[in-house]
């Protein structure tokens, strides 16, 4: 298969994977504290990438692991407590829509920090895909009034951590295998997560069978839609380019969407109006 058709092929797989993402985070913490739940989808994560990814850790250069270990903070770490603490006051469909952010964020680091060239028709479709994600912000506000959005605040930060880290791995990491990088990212991770998992008290819980439930799925969580995903997402970053790849955060929001169907979250008119913006953003920031 072409790469130009791998790239739409990987780009559909992670949309389904991270869209469902927001989903098992609500139902995660169901039984599980912000904190407890991060450090379980770490933790899951990194034991699944280890088994089949260890052997891969001897051929990363010794000179890059500082930017193993950046890219594990900003693309794994700090974002998978970010989004934990944010789901406890606003809903798992607007925290998918806040990551669309993500495109924009990478466009302007990458230009300031990382010399990434841009054509204008990239820029026109990062801020349609933009557009596209207010109108569904702006309507998610006005039908739940009672959510804090000051907790979004939290995923614009993650949208940062996640631009930063796709122009690292870009810039940086593109002689490097996916898997080597996944596996790096959370051999780095590991030992921390394991830490702050015991600072909050888990394993004096962890016989409850609401919060066993929880972890069932954050195992799913860290394993598909952490571990899996992230494989797949350094391997479009590598055939791509930074800014098609986070274009899948315009995707997300869509399938995350269709995923709050079955968590009583409708969908309304205008929030379908604002899907079909943002597939037009997709569509103009990749087109050649």
């Amino acid at each position: 298969m072409e790469t130009k058709n791998i790239k739409w092929v990987l780009l559909t797989v992670l949309a389904l994977i991270w869209g469902s993402s927001f989903i098992l985070i609500f139902k995660g913490l169901e039984g599980l504290t912000p904190f407890q739940l991060g450090s379980l989808r770490i933790i899951f994560a990194a034991l699944f990438l280890l088994i089949i990814g260890f052997k891969t850790l001897p051929k990363i250069p010794q000179g890059q692991w500082k930017y193993i270990a950046l890219t594990s903070v900003f693309g794994t770490g700090i974002p998978a407590y970010l989004f934990a603490i944010a789901e406890t006051q606003i809903s798992s469909t607007i925290s998918a829509v806040l990551n669309s952010l993500t495109p924009l964020n990478t466009l302007v680091l990458g230009i300031l920090f990382f010399k990434l060239g841009f054509q204008r028709r990239q820029v026109f479709g990062v801020v349609i895909g933009l557009a596209g994600s207010l109108v569904l912000v702006f309507d998610g506000a006005t039908n739940n009034p009672g959510q804090n959005y000051y907790y979004a605040i939290l995923v614009v930060i993650a949208s940062l951590c996640y631009a930063t880290n796709v122009n690292l791995i870009k810039k940086y990491l593109s002689n490097l295998t996916p898997l080597s990088i996944s596996t790096g990212n959370f051999a780095v991770l590991l030992v921390p997560a394991l830490i702050i998992l015991g600072c909050t008290g888990f394993f004096d819980v962890m016989e409850v069978e609401k919060v066993q439930r929880s972890v069932w799925y954050i195992v799913i969580l860290g394993v598909a839609g952490t571990g899996i995903a992230n494989i797949v997402f350094f391997k479009l970053i590598q055939i791509s380019s930074p800014v098609f790849a986070t274009s899948v955060t315009y995707l997300i929001p869509v399938v995350a969407f269709f995923w709050g169907l079955f968590n009583n979250e409708m969908l309304s008119g205008v929030q379908l109006i604002g899907a079909f913006i943002i597939l037009l953003g997709v569509y103009l920031s990749a087109k050649k």
